[in-house]
């Protein structure tokens, strides 16, 4: 029985292909070169949605308040439907097993994750959208826990999208800034680590509490 879990299980090339992929897709590496490959970067597969002639948006002109927020949440539908797709298809071919394999010796020493959220903590780089839709996958399929799941949202939540909000709303402060870009988005990285780990911290405390209160009741 344990063979047969482990040949079930195994990672294919097909699995570490859709892997690649996805993390060439997911990581914005080819957002800003000009050439076929940028072909491949989610951010340029799915488009400005909404944009048409003369820089006029999709929420038109003036629109503020509550309409600008609809206009907005309703754009953000045909990017969660095509990354839920490219997740359903590259999943098929083995691609979370073979994340498993990749992410665990990076992900579980410093937070405390499994590997398998590897594709969710890639695509968290460029989109906080796609990796929150992608946690609620991975707790669904009990493939992480609900502590586990608090920890990685703790990551997720704090700077999210750091490289595409450094570069989109951050723009305007990026040329008056003291630091490099790379120094700014590094730094962002490390407190994201940190608030995991607080998180991560805390929860083995309160585990802690409640065993000791147990035992104190079962005494």
């Amino acid at each position: 029985m344990a063979e047969q879990n482990q040949e079930k299980y195994k990672v294919t090339w097909k699995g570490w292909l859709a892997l690649i992929i996805l993390i060439i897709s997911f990581s914005g590496i080819f957002a800003k070169i000009d050439g076929p490959l940028r072909a491949l970067d989610f951010q340029v597969l799915t488009g400005d949605f909404g944009q048409v002639a003369k820089g006029v948006i999709f929420t038109g002109k003036g629109g503020t308040g509550a309409r600008d927020g609809f206009m907005f949440a309703l754009t953000l539908f045909p990017t969660l439907m095509f990354a839920l797709g490219c997740i359903q298809v590259a999943e098929s071919l083995g691609a979370l097993r073979a994340a498993e394999v990749l992410f665990r010796p990076i992900l579980r020493p410093l937070m405390g994750i499994p590997g398998a959220t590897g594709l969710a903590f890639v695509s968290s780089v460029t989109s906080s959208d796609v990796a929150a839709v992608m946690t609620k996958g991975l707790v669904e399929d009990k493939m992480m826990t609900e502590e586990e799941r608090a920890i990685f949202v703790a990551y997720q939540y704090a700077g999210s999208a750091p490289v595409t909000n450094t570069f989109g709303t951050g723009a305007a402060l990026l040329p008056i800034s003291v630091l490099p870009v790379g120094i700014i988005i590094a730094l962002i990285f490390v407190v994201k680590f940190m608030g995991a780990n607080l998180v991560r911290l805390y929860i083995r405390w309160q585990a802690g509490k409640n065993k000791a209160e147990g035992s104190a009741l079962h005494g």
